[in-house]
């Protein structure tokens, strides 16, 4: 007997055969969007999670609000090209400075998905902790159970639903408003953003205009996008291939001891009461992990791309457990190595020893370049313009500029002063002194008066310029002087 064709195996809908399996959880298998509707599991993991999610999301709050050293906690003033961490300023100047601390960061989530897998996601991801612990309260607030929300949006549109989803997207707006002034006061600063507030939208249209591309953004993720940014979107969930290994913590399911599973009769309930074996593992497939999945997994399927180890089925799963008697940890925390092989765990092992190695090494520059970073940044360069100037028939003068930034944390007076050749003379245009504020830069246009006859045969003279501070504060800087050469 021949086998049937695709056309006739695969149900059809709209002449658009249905795929012979699924392909996303978030997908049907006629290509149409799968809402979720995932039931709550409150236990002990719940809790922890929802304590790390207050934490993070007063921190996201505070950061902008808590001033340390006289400015917002975390401010990255792009207008002025500073960004502030916990009373350290970083200048364009810092670039490797901030290059390592990025590098440092990204290391830091490779070793922590080493170890923890994809803790990140369903612990500390913004996507979540959001999705998880704001919106979804919410929505459930308003709109009811899960069921009742699935009926409801099945159903046609009459006044009770129409209320309900407009008070639910009307708070929905609200909440993004208010997170992304948040978001944009780590950029411009919540005094300066309150006080736009209170004038009109053209005076900082940029401004206006970012808020609402990143309030529509936020209310579209969560209202609408949702658990599609972390199977779909987040690239992260495709790295897991390259940063786990069968020794990494993850969120499984243990066939060993839930297979196989299925429900239990009567019969068999007496019998297993009774101290009997059955034919049946632990799992009664009740569907409950599946039914609180966030992203519409089964769990019991293996690890997959779509799982964001939540632990949300490890709490469903353990209190059905408690309901039909056997012990908690049916899915649980645990690594491949020790549910498929029956092997401890290595901690210890190449990846993380390389990846320790790496990260340490980089947080060593980190440390050795911060502590190494001068309190006065100085270059030098020549003003555009004829390279030299003849003032008499002894003296050559040199237009040069020096761009100087006082990193010392205060005011601070400068001056500067020629090394080499001594003979020279610097005449600064305006004060001799430059008083800068902590993180003010300034280009400062000089006069650089010397002998002609200190000019070699090329008519050059390899000079040396120091810019002094207080508290012993000096930058030395080099820079070539231009005079007639000995031809002419």
């Amino acid at each position: 007997m021949s086998a049937p064709s695709t056309t006739d195996s695969n149900k059809q809908k709209g002449g658009v055969p249905d795929a012979p399996i699924q392909v996303l959880s978030t997908m049907t298998n006629d290509g149409k969007r799968r809402w979720l509707y995932p039931v709550l599991s409150k236990g002990k993991h719940f809790w922890r999670r929802l304590a790390v999610a207050v934490g993070l999301i007063a921190l996201f709050l505070a950061l902008p609000v808590v001033h340390v050293g006289g400015n917002p906690a975390v401010f990255l003033d792009v207008i002025h090209r500073e960004f502030h961490f916990f009373g350290l300023t970083l200048y364009p100047t810092d670039t490797i400075l901030l290059m390592v601390f990025l590098l440092l960061s990204l290391l830091g989530v490779f070793i922590l998905t080493a170890f923890l897998g994809r803790v990140w996601c369903g612990w500390g991801c913004p996507q979540t902790v959001y999705l998880e612990f704001v919106f979804r309260p919410i929505e459930r607030l308003i709109e009811g159970r899960e069921m009742q929300r699935k009926r409801r949006d099945e159903g046609p549109w009459n006044f009770d639903k129409i209320w309900r989803k407009g008070a639910k997207w009307g708070i929905f707006a609200a909440i993004a408003i208010f997170l992304s002034h948040a978001f944009l006061a780590y950029f411009v600063s919540w005094d300066s953003l309150l006080a736009w507030m209170g004038g009109s939208p053209g005076e900082h249209f940029g401004v206006f205009f970012a808020m609402l591309l990143v309030s529509g953004l936020i209310f579209f993720d969560f209202a609408y996008f949702r658990e599609q940014m972390c199977t779909i979107t987040c690239p992260y969930a495709r790295l897991q291939s390259a940063l786990q290994d069968k020794d990494s913590m993850i969120v499984a399911y243990d066939p060993n001891r839930g297979e196989p599973r299925g429900r239990r009769t009567r019969e068999l309930r007496k019998k297993e009461k009774a101290g009997l074996d059955i034919p049946l593992g632990d799992c009664i497939d009740c569907g409950a992990c599946v039914r609180t999945c966030p992203t519409g997994i089964d769990i019991r399927e293996g690890l997959q791309m779509e799982c964001i180890a939540c632990t949300q089925c490890i709490d469903a799963c353990n209190g059905i457990m408690e309901g039909i008697g056997k012990p908690h940890g049916l899915i649980r925390y645990s690594s491949e190595h020790a549910i498929e092989d029956n092997k401890p765990t290595r901690i210890i092992r190449p990846r993380t020893i390389a990846y320790g190695l790496v990260w340490t090494a980089l947080l060593s520059a980190f440390v050795w370049m911060l502590a190494g970073r001068e309190p006065l940044h100085v270059d030098v360069g020549r003003i555009p313009g004829a390279p030299f100037t003849m003032i008499d028939d002894d003296s050559v003068a040199n237009r040069v500029r020096f761009r100087m930034r006082n990193q010392t944390g205060e005011k601070a007076t400068f001056h500067i002063e020629p090394i080499t050749p001594k003979s020279a003379e610097v005449k600064v245009v305006g004060q001799p002194d430059i008083v800068l504020d902590h993180g003010e830069m300034r280009r400062v246009e000089t006069f650089v008066v010397a002998p002609k006859a200190d000019f070699g045969a090329d008519g050059q003279i390899d000079s040396q310029f120091r810019v002094v501070g207080p508290d012993g504060i000096e930058q030395v800087v080099d820079f070539t002087l231009m005079g007639p050469s000995k031809q002419l």
